[in-house]
């Protein structure tokens, strides 16, 4: 079958790739597993049900909940029934979720657990629009209806000699839209990004051309499904009739890892990140000798790395040393991703090349790429042949990118958005001549890789006119094993400072170690000799820096950024202007002369 929508991507997937492991999740300490059939079944059935109900082709679902089977279900249930599927971050507070159902005009809300729907029923008088709420849950509160009773109400319109799934299914138009996606809203109030069937479907058969996965392959899905990244994945995934498994949630993915046993997992740097600082912390608290054996086994990696990514051939001593170093320090690494992964995904946000070219060494290759909701996501990315650490790969197949005199990456394509919903005057500020504005800075290299310098709006310039782009500061912060996260500050100032959140149990353990008394965190992160630890740290951790760019002071917070505290987004990208805002005091004790 022709794939050219979603739909028919799905009724393309059970047909050609029957198996008894479709979709896994964990059910009373273990993997269980729903086969082709049994999803097949299940997505008719809702979908007719939810007609049943009243959900028109065009009408507006939202789907409120953590990653799980029945989130994919019922996503791939409404597209196949016309409608759009508008996600919502688990994350958010009733106020963003109120924002979101009116602003789509959505009439049916669907929500996991009885938590999540307390959030919508404190708003429910304000959402006009709404005519039903349903719950995954086997039981619903009054006025509320549950997902298998539509399931049912769809089973008994197909014994009814009513089935017209297969048809409704296979006659929506590439054109049509398929999801209203709202944008996390570092800068401002949240934009529904619509995307048709055709603007994901391309973004699937671009990858598909150039990155290798098949039906053998398992995914460990942990990324929200609310995520643009995550949800035309595992589109993708399953286009290929590939495996997926769902984690737990965020914090048990170390253990999901090694219990799914994944061949690819689709991430945000900050994962990759928290590996990497626990390794080193690991490796720093042992004996001598094992530091020594770590360190030479990374070099041993790093060259074998270089020579592989230049296409040299590697020398049988070179191999030797390689299968050494494999033996005692890699393969500890990589039997605790399950032992199987054959790469990883990384997007989102810049990834650190010190970090990728550490998992390349020690035989993982992170495949890094580029885009944004407004593109489906894709735009750029790496592939298994051809990486370049430091870059986010080339464009994909069809996609073009060229970069504005002033530094900010253009990109046009298939892939584009329809535009914002209900927002022409932001949308023609974006869209210019077919060329979507992406409000990133970058530059394309001699071979065509394309590479990011910053966000835009996130350049700060310094009170002596020079431009430091904040993100690659931070990334190199945040490798450190005694820093959590950090946020890089100096916007006409006249030099650069950082709002730094430690690693309190690295931190504590190290207070504890030299005798520093602290009864609190607090008092901990406001001690003087402290600070000057943690900028040493930092000093250490950025040598390569320009001058102009050398964070000369810090100071600490007692706690990291919290969504709830609207400092970061959904997707842990950190609300700049808030918190430059929120901790404008603290900002300012940094520059006092």
């Amino acid at each position: 079958m022709s794939v050219e929508t979603i739909s028919q991507l799905f009724i393309n997937t059970i047909r050609s790739y029957p198996k008894d492991n479709l979709l896994m999740f964990k059910k009373e300490g273990r993997y269980v597993s729903l086969s082709s059939r049994d999803v097949w079944d299940r997505v008719r059935f809702l979908s007719l049900g939810l007609r049943a109900l009243g959900l028109q082709p065009r009408d507006k679902l939202i789907i409120l909940s953590e990653n799980c089977p029945d989130w994919v279900m019922t996503d791939f249930a409404a597209l196949c029934a016309g409608a759009t599927t508008v996600p919502i971050y688990p994350t958010l507070m009733p106020e963003q979720i109120k924002y979101i159902i009116n602003d789509s005009d959505a009439k049916v809300v669907v929500c996991s657990t009885r938590e999540l729907w307390h959030k919508v029923e404190s708003v429910r008088k304000d959402l006009t629009k709404v005519t039903h709420a349903i719950l995954f849950e086997d039981t619903a509160p009054e006025g509320v209806l549950t997902l298998a009773g539509i399931i049912a109400k769809g089973k008994a319109v197909a014994g009814g000699g009513r089935d017209d799934f297969e048809k409704t299914a296979l006659g929506i138009h590439p054109g049509e839209l398929a999801s209203i996606i709202y944008t996390s809203g570092t800068t401002g109030v949240p934009k529904g990004v619509m995307l048709t069937h055709a603007n994901i479907v391309h973004n699937i058969k671009s990858l598909r051309a150039i990155v290798e996965f098949k039906d053998t392959d398992v995914i460990l899905s942990f990324l929200p499904l609310s995520h643009v990244l995550e949800r035309m994945c595992t589109f993708a995934f399953l286009y290929v009739g590939a495996t997926i498994a769902y984690a737990e949630s965020i914090e048990t993915v170390g253990e999901n890892l090694v219990e799914a046993r994944p061949t690819i997992m689709v991430s945000v740097p900050r994962l990759f990140d928290k590996i990497y600082a626990k390794v080193i912390d690991q490796v720093l608290a042992g004996p001598a000798l094992k530091k020594k054996i770590f360190f030479w086994a990374v070099r041993v990696g790093k060259k074998q790395g270089q020579m592989k990514l230049r296409g040299e051939p590697v020398t049988g001593w070179l191999k030797f040393r390689y299968g050494v170093a494999q033996k005692l320090v890699f393969s500890k690494i990589l039997a605790k991703t399950g032992g199987r992964v054959r790469f990883f995904v990384s997007g989102g946000a810049p990834l650190s090349k010190d970090i990728a070219e550490f998992f390349y060494a020690a035989g993982l290759t992170v495949i890094e790429g580029y885009g944004l909701t407004e593109t489906s996501p894709v735009i750029a990315c790496n592939t298994i042949e051809g990486v370049k650490f430091g870059t986010v790969g080339r464009p994909i197949p069809g996609v073009e990118v060229k970069i504005a005199p002033d530094g900010e990456i253009l990109t046009r394509g298939p892939n584009l958005m329809k535009g914002y919903y209900k927002k022409e005057a932001e949308t023609r500020e974006v869209l210019v001549d077919g060329w979507l504005h992406t409000g990133d800075i970058g530059t394309l290299d001699d071979a065509g890789f394309l590479v990011i310098t910053d966000r835009k709006k996130d350049l700060i310039i310094t009170a002596g006119g020079k431009n430091v782009a904040p993100q690659p500061i931070e990334n190199l912060l945040k490798t450190n094993p005694y820093i959590a996260n950090a946020v890089v500050v100096g916007g006409n100032r006249k030099f650069i400072s950082a709002i730094i959140v430690p690693n309190f149990d690295k931190l504590e353990a190290y207070a504890r170690a030299g005798n520093i008394p602290f009864s609190s965190r607090r008092e901990l992160a406001g001690r003087e000799d402290v600070r000057d630890f943690l900028l040493a740290e930092v000093n250490r951790s950025t040598p390569n820096l320009a001058p102009y760019e050398r964070v000369k002071k810090i100071v600490l917070l007692d706690r990291d950024f919290e969504i709830e505290a609207g400092e970061i987004t959904p997707t842990l990208k950190v609300r700049r202007s808030i918190v430059e805002q929120k901790y404008k005091g603290l900002i300012d004790t940094m520059y006092k002369e």
